[in-house]
C-alpha cells in the first residue's frame, strides 16, 4: 500500500491527516506500521518537568518514536553549526532543507517560494518559474510543478548535502560545502531575486537548455530560458561568459552575485537597480485596533555595491487586495493567481477584524426545552469522549464539549454547563500531567512538544500540531471564561501556553520553540507537513482547524487578559481567512486555472491545489474538511456568500444529491449564506441523523435555529472588540459581544452602533445601526466607511441586497481616458467622518468585457464634504485593461491613481460618489453589484 502511494509524487503518502472515518483510520494505522516507527525510546533517562500544576517529560514514553526518516531511522535537524542555537520552524515551505524525511535525498525536495521554485542538489540550487498549469489526478488536481530553468552555484561545487544556515519570517538561506567550496543562496516568498554568496570558485549558472542572450552588459547578462527571462548580476568589473548551457563569471575577489526572474526583458533596468541590495531578513509586524487588523511586511537588506537598500517584492493576491501601497505594472504567474510587484522593502495590509464569539447570541428562534434535551444527550453519555485516546481524537471530543458550555449557560442550564466544564478539566489535566496514559513530551533536538499517544504523524513527521492542539487551546479558553483560577499560570495555564508556544509562538527569541511554527506569514496560511517532503511542496488540508487555533488564541487571550495573544489570534485568523477565501474556495474565481473543473479544493499544495482529502474522495468530506469544527471562529466564512452557495452546489453535484454523512457540518456552512435553507434541511430530518464526530445535535440545532432567527453574519461591519460579531436579517442587524474583562465596556461597531457590555458577560442588541459615537470619540462614519455597489446607482452598507450586474456603456471608439463618458454613477449621501491618517481610497470591483477586445473600465471617486452639491475632491484611477475572455476580472485601486483634484476634509452630511465608465473600445462591459466584490472603502473614521 505504501509503495503504491509513494509513486504518486504529487499527493504522496499520508503525511498530513484530517478526520478519517473509522475504517480509513484503521487502514492508515496499518500503513504506518508497515514502514516501521524506529527504535523505542528508552524511558530510563526521562525527567519530569513541572509546568504550573501540570508537567511534561523531556523523553518520549516507552515504545514510541520521534521524528524519523521514511525507513524509520531517527533523524535530527539538518542545520549548520551557526543555525543550531535557533529553533527550526518545521512545517514551513522550505522544511525539507532541515528535515531529511527521505533518506536517499540529503538536499531538499522542491520548494515553492513563488514566483520562483527551488530544489537543492549537489551542484547548487535549481531555480524555476512555472507558468503553465498541468491538470493531473483525473482532473482533481492542478499544479505548477517545479521544473528547473537553471542551476545556480559555483564552478566545481559538489556538496554531499545541503543544510539550513539561516532563516527569518519568510526567507531561508541553504548552505553547501564540499571541502573546497562553500555556497549560500538566500531565497524567499515573493522574492524575484536569488542572492548568492560563495567562496572557492567562480559564479556558475547552468541552464536547462541553451539560453538566448537578450542583453550583455559585462557584469549584467539578460537571458531567456524555456520562455522565461532572467538577469544575472556579477560584481562590478566581472564579465559573464556563455558557453553552451554553462555561464560563468569570476568574482574578482568578491563573494557575491545574484540573479532575478524578470516579468519581461524591458524590466531589466529596473531590476538592475536592486541587484546588489541583498536581502538579509524578513519580518512581519501586526496590530489589531479599533476593529481593524494591520500588518506590515518588511525586508532588511545590505548594500553589496552602492547605497541602494530598497528592493522588489511580489505580493500574493490576499495581500494586494488589502493594500493601498503603490504597486508597479509588473506581475508574475503563481499557483495563487497573479502576483503584483511593489518597489519597496515593505508594504502594509489592512483588513476588518474577523470577530470570534464564544457562542452565537441568544435568540427567540431556539426552543429551550428541545435544546436542553440535546444537551443532556451529550452531558449524560456513557463516554462523552467516544473512546478517544490520541491527541487528535481527544481534541475533537474536547471541542465538541467546549461548544456546548456557553450554549448551556445561555439558556440557564448551569448544572449541565458545570458538568461539561468538569469533564473538560478532567481530561485536559490528565494530558497535562506526565506519567499517565496520556502526556506531552519535549524533544530537545527539534524543539517541539508532542502529545502521546500521537496520531497521523504528529510524532514521526511533526505533522498537524496546530490542528491537534487547536482543540486543547480552544477548550482551555472556554474553561478560562468561567474559571480564571484554573487557567492561571500556577495552575494549568502554563501547560496551555506550552501548546501555544509549540504551535503559534509569537516570540522570535524563545530558545525552546520556533516563531509561529506552522503559520507562513507571507503565504497567509499554515502548512501541515512537518518535513515538506513532497514533489508538490508542503500542503494543508483542513484550513478550518488552523483557524480553530487562531480563534482559540483570541478567546484564551481575552479570557486571561493577555491582549498580545488575543491580537496575535486576530492577525492569524484575519490573514488566513482571506487566504482560504482565495486559495481554497477561489471566491473571486481568479485563482484556479480555467482548465481545473472545480470551484473548491480540499487541499492546497505549494504547487497548486487538489479536489481531494488524504483519506477519501467523498465530496462531502472534500467540502466539509475546510469547515470543521464549526465554532464562533467560523463566522469569517460568511464574507463570500456567493462562494458558499457555489460550494454547496458543487458538493451536491459531485455527491449525486444532498449530504448524508457530514450533513450537519454542511448545513452549518450553508447557514452562513442562507440560514433559512439550511434550517429547512434540519427540519426535514427533525434531528434524526448521526452527528459528525466533532459535532452534536445540541450545537447544530442551536447554530441553525439562531441564524435562522437573527440572520447570516454581516462581515461588512466589525466591532472594536475582537470578541464581537454582527448578524443581519431583513434589514435588521443583531450586534453581540462578550466582555471577558472585570469592568463594563462599550463596544463600537464600524457602522456607528454602540453596545454596552457588562463585565464577564455577553450583550446583544438589535437595530439598523448608525449611532453617532459623539464628539471626540473614536468610531466610523454614521453610514460606515465600506460601501457596496447596488444596482440603481446606490452605494450602501447593506449586505442583504441581491447580487447582480450593471452594464457599462461603450466608449464609442473614442479615447475617454480620464474623462467620464456615460458613466454608471453610484452614490451615498449624509455621510459623516474624519479623515483617517495614512489611509487612502480603495475599491474592489469585478468587471467583464466578455470577448470584446480593448475595453478599459475606469473609476473616479468624488467627495462632496458638506453635501452642498459641489465635489471638493476627485480621484481618478488608471483604467483596467480587460481581457477578451468571458469571466469576471478584478479591478482595484492597485491599478494606480491617474489624477487628483482638491483635498480631503471632514465629511459632514457629505456625499460620496463612484463613477465607472469604459475609457476605450467599442463595446459594453459589466460590473458586479450586491456582492463583497463590489466594494468602495473610503479613508475615513
Amino acid at each position: 500500500m505504501i509503495e503504491v502511494l509513494l509513486v504518486r509524487t504529487s499527493l504522496s503518502p499520508p503525511a498530513s491527516r484530517t478526520t478519517p472515518r473509522p475504517l480509513a483510520a484503521m487502514l492508515l494505522a496499518v500503513a504506518v506500521a508497515a514502514v516501521g516507527l524506529g527504535p523505542a525510546a528508552s524511558p530510563a533517562a526521562a525527567a519530569t518537568l513541572p509546568a504550573g500544576a501540570g508537567s511534561y517529560t523531556d523523553s518520549r514514553p516507552a515504545g514510541t518514536s520521534g521524528p524519523t526518516t521514511d525507513t524509520g531511522a531517527p533523524v535530527t535537524p539538518k542545520l549548520t553549526t551557526a543555525a543550531r542555537s535557533k529553533p527550526v520552524p518545521t512545517n514551513d515551505w522550505w522544511s525539507s532543507l532541515a528535515f531529511q524525511r527521505y533518506g536517499g535525498n540529503p538536499y531538499s525536495t522542491p520548494m515553492y517560494g513563488h514566483p520562483l521554485t527551488y530544489q537543492a542538489k549537489a551542484s547548487g540550487l535549481e531555480v524555476g518559474y512555472p507558468t503553465t498549469p498541468a491538470i493531473v489526478g483525473d482532473g482533481r488536481q492542478y499544479e505548477y510543478a517545479h521544473k528547473a530553468d537553471l542551476t545556480v552555484g559555483l564552478s566545481g561545487l559538489n556538496s554531499p548535502d545541503t543544510k539550513a544556515d539561516a532563516w527569518s519570517d519568510w526567507t531561508v538561506t541553504p548552505y553547501w560545502a564540499d571541502g573546497s567550496r562553500t555556497f549560500r543562496a538566500t531565497i524567499g516568498h515573493g522574492m524575484p531575486f536569488v542572492y548568492a554568496k560563495g567562496s572557492g570558485g567562480d559564479a556558475r549558472i547552468t541552464t536547462a537548455s541553451t539560453p538566448t542572450v537578450f542583453s550583455d552588459q559585462g557584469n549584467v547578462l539578460g537571458i531567456t530560458v524555456a520562455g522565461h527571462h532572467y538577469a544575472l548580476f556579477a560584481p562590478t568589473g566581472s564579465d559573464w561568459n556563455v558557453s553552451g548551457t554553462a555561464i560563468t563569471a569570476g568574482l574578482g575577489g568578491k563573494d557575491y552575485f545574484s540573479l532575478a526572474v524578470l516579468p519581461s526583458p524591458d524590466a531589466l533596468a529596473t531590476y538592475r537597480k536592486y541587484a546588489f541590495s541583498f536581502v538579509t531578513g524578513s519580518q512581519v509586524a501586526w496590530q489589531s485596533t479599533g476593529g481593524t487588523v494591520k500588518a506590515t511586511y518588511s525586508l532588511t537588506t545590505e548594500a553589496k555595491e552602492g547605497t541602494e537598500r530598497s528592493t522588489l517584492q511580489a505580493l500574493y493576491r490576499h495581500q494586494w487586495l488589502h493594500t493601498t501601497d503603490a504597486l508597479t505594472p509588473y506581475t508574475y504567474v503563481s499557483p495563487r493567481g497573479t502576483m503584483k510587484v511593489r518597489e519597496s522593502a515593505s508594504f502594509t495590509t489592512s483588513q476588518k477584524n474577523n470577530g470570534v464569539v464564544p457562542a452565537l447570541p441568544a435568540s427567540s428562534g431556539v426552543d429551550r426545552a428541545r435544546l436542553t434535551g440535546y444537551l443532556n444527550e451529550v452531558a449524560n453519555a456513557a463516554d462523552p469522549f467516544s473512546g478517544a485516546t490520541d491527541t487528535y481524537w481527544t481534541g475533537k471530543a474536547l471541542g465538541r464539549l467546549a461548544q456546548l458550555v456557553p450554549v448551556a449557560d445561555q439558556i440557564g442550564q448551569t448544572a449541565t454547563r458545570d458538568k461539561l466544564l468538569g469533564l473538560m478539566k478532567g481530561r485536559l489535566q490528565e494530558w497535562f500531567t506526565a506519567g499517565g496514559p496520556s502526556e506531552f513530551s519535549y524533544d530537545k533536538e527539534w524543539k517541539t512538544l508532542t502529545g502521546y499517544p500521537a496520531s497521523y504523524g504528529s510524532d514521526t513527521e511533526l505533522n498537524d500540531h496546530h490542528f491537534h492542539y487547536s482543540y486543547y487551546v480552544y477548550a482551555a479558553a472556554i474553561i478560562a471564561q468561567y474559571d480564571q483560577a484554573w487557567a492561571a499560570d500556577p495552575a494549568w495555564g502554563t501547560m496551555v501556553k506550552h501548546l501555544i508556544r509549540d504551535t503559534a509562538n509569537p516570540s522570535r527569541t524563545d530558545s525552546a520553540y520556533p516563531f509561529l511554527r506552522g503559520f507562513d506569514v507571507y503565504a497567509g496560511h499554515s502548512w501541515a507537513s512537518g518535513h515538506q517532503g513532497f514533489a508538490a511542496g508542503n500542503n494543508q488540508e483542513s484550513s478550518s482547524e488552523s483557524i480553530n487555533l487562531s480563534a482559540g488564541l483570541v478567546l484564551w487571550g481575552a479570557a486571561t487578559g493577555d491582549n498580545a495573544l488575543r491580537d496575535l489570534g486576530s492577525y492569524l485568523l484575519t490573514t488566513e481567512s482571506e487566504a482560504i477565501t482565495q486559495y481554497w474556495f477561489d471566491a473571486n474565481q481568479q485563482v484556479f486555472p480555467a482548465s481545473f473543473g472545480h470551484d473548491t479544493v480540499g487541499m492546497v499544495w505549494g504547487s497548486g491545489g487538489a479536489y481531494s482529502t488524504w483519506w477519501t474522495a467523498n465530496p462531502e468530506e472534500i467540502h466539509g474538511i475546510n469547515v470543521l469544527p464549526v465554532t464562533g471562529g467560523s463566522l469569517h466564512l460568511a464574507r463570500e456568500k456567493a462562494a458558499i452557495k457555489r460550494n454547496i452546489a458543487e458538493m451536491e453535484r459531485e455527491n449525486g444529491g444532498p449530504a448524508q454523512e457530514w450533513r450537519d457540518l454542511l448545513w452549518e456552512f450553508e447557514s452562513l449564506s442562507d440560514p433559512a435553507a439550511a434550517k429547512a434541511k434540519w427540519d426535514g430530518v427533525n434531528g434524526n441523523y448521526t452527528p459528525e464526530q466533532g459535532e452534536s445535535r445540541a450545537h447544530t440545532y442551536h447554530w441553525l435555529s439562531t441564524l435562522a432567527s437573527v440572520g447570516a453574519p454581516d462581515v461588512a461591519v466589525s466591532g472594536d472588540l475582537p470578541t464581537s460579531a454582527v448578524f443581519s436579517k431583513d434589514g435588521t442587524r443583531t450586534y453581540t459581544a462578550h466582555n471577558h474583562g472585570s469592568t463594563a465596556r462599550t463596544v463600537t461597531f464600524s457602522d456607528g452602533k454602540t453596545l454596552s457590555v457588562p463585565a464577564r458577560s455577553t450583550a446583544t442588541s438589535t437595530g439598523p445601526g448608525g449611532t453617532d459615537p459623539g464628539p471626540g470619540e473614536p468610531g466610523e462614519p454614521s453610514t460606515g466607511n465600506t460601501f457596496r455597489l447596488k444596482s440603481g446607482g446606490v452605494l450602501t452598507t447593506s449586505t442583504t441586497d441581491p447580487a447582480g450586474a450593471d452594464t457599462i456603456a461603450s466608449a464609442d471608439g473614442v479615447n475617454r481616458d480620464g474623462t467620464p463618458y456615460r458613466p454608471n454613477v453610484y452614490e451615498i449621501k449624509k455621510v459623516n467622518g474624519k479623515v483617517a491618517a495614512g489611509a487612502a481610497t480603495a475599491f474592489r470591483l469585478r468587471v467583464d468585457a466578455g470577448t470584446k477586445v480593448g475595453l478599459a473600465p475606469q473609476v473616479r471617486v468624488s467627495y462632496d464634504l458638506t453635501g452642498d452639491g459641489t465635489f471638493d475632491r476627485a480621484e481618478t484611477f488608471r483604467y483596467f485593461a480587460t481581457d477578451p475572455v468571458d469571466g469576471w476580472e478584478e479591478y482595484t485601486q492597485a491599478s494606480g491613481v491617474k489624477a487628483v483634484t482638491g483635498n480631503l476634509g471632514e465629511l459632514s452630511n457629505g456625499t460620496v460618489r463612484l463613477e465607472i465608465w469604459n475609457a476605450l473600445g467599442n463595446g459594453t462591459s459589466q460590473v458586479q453589484t450586491g456582492t463583497d466584490a463590489a466594494v468602495l472603502r473610503i479613508p475615513y473614521v
